[in-house]
């Protein structure tokens, strides 16, 4: 039995989608601007045990999952409080001809708790529903987000007040590198930084494509559903993410709105990595870059710049997602 292994970048998108409920969420928070520290803020904590609980040929055992285990708050509003679990694709050979078969289908898992804090005194919550279901993932990496028939994924939630329960379910695809792609791709960004084009080329990059992805709408009632698109890829050399354009489309207060977002997810290793595996992401993600155009003596100061410091450099000036998260890898 053989496992077609993911690598970092694959195994990140477990946390994805979770990333952009919470991300979807804090952007379209009504009915003003969102502009505090921590505006999405918590832990992940993720086991790896298909990396150490292995059979005698150095493959996963059947039915060992990785465990991403998540807290996460939304503008002191609501909690994301669980696990997604994610169990790798197993095959085998058979035949004279050598052929493989699947034996173990790739998944993920979603068990997440539904909170909403109380604005006042954020330590005090209370569960509203829950978020579940399986999301298969086919041998060309396609993450069919609309989960499966006997568990589709969907957000449930409970009656509250004057608000009664109600199930949405989410929808479309997520769309990764195909298993048997043994080269990756090399990928060219280009941003509009500051009234300059910038460009950088990612030669060894795992995308993920947001192909009309439905985010179920909730837990609360001013969260509408969200359709998304766009690419968000990962640079296997660096550890970073880049996107050229995640683009969220959503009704609210009777209003079509799209908020498009750009910019990168930098790796930054420790200095003293090797012995204690720490590293921190450099968040620099950007709402609607094209709209927001700086007076001209803020673009000179990214004149002087090589195209790929402007494309990582940080503008406070700019609607934007900037934090650093640490991160232990051991």
């Amino acid at each position: 039995m053989k496992t077609l292994a993911s690598g970092s970048g694959r195994a990140a998108l477990a946390a994805v989608l979770t990333g952009a409920v919470a991300f979807g969420a804090a952007a379209q928070t009504p009915p003003t601007e969102v502009t505090q520290k921590g505006a999405i803020k918590g832990t992940m904590e993720i086991d790896f045990p298909t990396r150490y609980q292995l059979d005698g040929s150095g493959n996963p055992k059947p039915g060992v999952k990785d465990a991403y285990k998540l807290q996460l708050s939304v503008t002191q509003l609501l909690e994301f409080g669980g696990t997604i679990y994610r169990v790798p694709r197993l095959t085998s050979e058979s035949g004279i001809v050598a052929a493989e078969r699947e034996t173990q289908g790739n998944q993920l898992e979603y068990s997440i708790d539904l909170s909403v804090l109380k604005p006042d005194d954020p330590t005090q919550k209370k569960a509203v529903g829950k978020w579940v279901g399986v999301v298969p993932i086919d041998a060309e990496g396609v993450y069919d987000l609309a989960g499966t028939t006997k568990s589709p994924h969907r957000i449930q939630v409970d009656a509250i007040g004057k608000v009664q329960a109600f199930t949405e379910k989410f929808g479309g695809s997520l769309s990764g590198k195909p298993h048997a792609q043994k080269e990756a791709k090399a990928v060219q960004f280009v941003r509009k930084i500051a009234n300059k084009e910038v460009k950088i080329e990612v030669r060894n990059s795992d995308p993920m494509r947001f192909d009309s992805v439905v985010l179920a709408p909730g837990p609360l009632p001013s969260y509408p559903k969200t359709v998304v698109s766009g690419n968000l890829d990962y640079d296997y050399d660096t550890g970073n993410w880049l996107t050229n354009g995640v683009r969220f489309h959503y009704t609210l207060e009777g209003k079509d709105v799209e908020d498009i977002v750009t910019g990168t997810i930098k790796w930054v290793e420790d200095p003293a990595r090797e012995s204690n595996g720490k590293g921190h992401y450099e968040f620099n993600l950007r709402f609607n870059e094209a709209k927001a155009t700086p007076a001209p003596s803020e673009a000179d100061a990214f004149a002087n710049l090589s195209d790929e410091d402007a494309f990582f450099a940080v503008d406070n000036k700019m609607p934007a997602l900037v934090k650093r998260p640490q991160v232990a890898v051991r």
